[in-house]
């Protein structure tokens, strides 16, 4: 099997550092202190491939530099370069360029690591008509397309069952939210068309479902938000997620909350739209500190989307036992093996996740759910 590889070095380094996205932002970023995301998230795909696989029945072809080939040399996995050139400062036509060199070379399945924007760039690239499948890793902020799996070794899997011919084609969802009006808030998501891929299922994420505006759905979202209230210590520190229904927390705290980013409550004060260096300064006693989330509707993807300023560091620092869950019943309902994940970027925090965790689901209600 003919196997691509392209690399969106810049991908999700806007999430740590509060910018929830990197799109005509990266200087920002840099100087907030991002670090690269993609490349890791690479070498951990590469790395399990190369384990799990017999080399000789998998020729990747990569892009040149830091669009595929240092990974491929980190992993020590052997890599045809594609005849292109890549500078330091790389393009969406750097991507495209790949795609049209990788329909010539008659690959088999293109895998990137990035998010939506990289997502885009392929499906523009690809057309209507080319059968190419595609699969993506996950390396980008919020990632809401269906495309993506779950994280790099379940990635894997999925190339491999498409290797081995037990994985089925179907057509997912191209989704991307326009960056700059999430920065002010807004919410802004839109479809911009289908791509084949392999599926293998409780391997890829699947789309992120919209949350319902009802009124059903709202007293729901209030009899949580007040159950948890209830519960709350006067002198904790209390680290708010994005979502609606952890904004009807804030709203009965009496307090104003970013719907899209991440703020810290403590003492009746809240800190805004903070980025993981502000919340490790803003944490006083890390023994009283605790993290309120609520999962991504029908992905049931916990941490790791949209919420990175949430970083594995915050989250051992925190603990499993003091990350308050909340869902609505529909929400928890709808969430695709009634099962939730975690993306952390950090197998060892990852694996701390894993078991069961208590989901607020209503007032005085709660189900325990499995993290996988």
């Amino acid at each position: 099997m003919k196997l691509g590889l392209i690399v969106n070095p810049i991908a999700g380094m806007g999430g740590k550092v509060g910018l929830k996205g990197t799109d005509n932002v990266l200087p920002e970023a840099v100087a907030r202190g991002a670090e690269p995301v993609a490349s890791r998230r690479a070498v951990e795909f590469l790395q399990k491939l190369n384990f799990e696989t017999d080399r000789a029945t998998i020729d990747v072809l990569t892009c040149p530099n830091i669009m595929g080939e240092n990974e491929a040399k980190t992993a020590k996995f052997p890599a045809i370069i594609l005849p292109m050139k890549v500078d330091k400062e790389t393009t969406a036509e750097d991507t495209k360029i790949a795609v049209r060199l990788m329909v010539k070379a008659n690959t088999d399945l293109i895998v990137f690591v990035g998010g939506d924007g990289t997502a885009i760039d392929i499906l523009n690239a690809l057309g209507k008509s080319d059968p190419i499948p595609v699969l993506g890793v996950p390396s980008g902020v919020k990632m809401y397309s269906g495309i993506f799996a779950v994280n790099p070794a379940d990635a894997v899997d999925v190339a491999v069952a498409f290797a081995e011919k037990r994985a089925e084609i179907t057509e997912f969802e191209i989704m991307d939210s326009d960056e700059t009006a999430i920065r002010s808030d807004v919410f802004a998501v839109r479809l911009h068309g289908l791509m084949k891929g392999p599926l293998i299922p409780q391997h890829m994420q699947g789309s992120k479902e919209l949350s319902l505006d009802t009124l059903d759905e709202k007293d729901n979202q209030n009899a949580i938000a007040k159950f948890i209230v209830e519960q709350m210590l006067p002198n904790a520190t209390y680290i708010l997620g994005p979502g609606t229904t952890v904004e009807r927390l804030a709203e009965q705290l009496g307090v104003k909350k970013t719907l899209l980013g991440v703020d810290i409550y403590s003492r009746d004060k809240v800190v805004l739209d903070a980025n993981e260096k502000q919340i490790i300064e803003n944490v006083e006693d890390w023994n009283n500190a605790w993290i309120v989330v609520s999962p991504i509707g029908h992905q049931g993807i916990l941490l790791g989307r949209g919420n990175q300023q949430i970083s594995a560091n915050i989250i051992k620092r925190v603990g499993k036992e003091r990350i308050i869950v909340a869902a609505t019943k529909t929400k928890l309902r709808d969430i695709e093996g009634n099962i939730l994940r975690v993306d952390t970027g950090d197998m060892e925090t990852d694996k701390m996740l894993r078991g069961y965790i208590r989901v607020f689901t209503d007032y005085r209600e709660w189900l325990l759910v499995q993290v996988q």
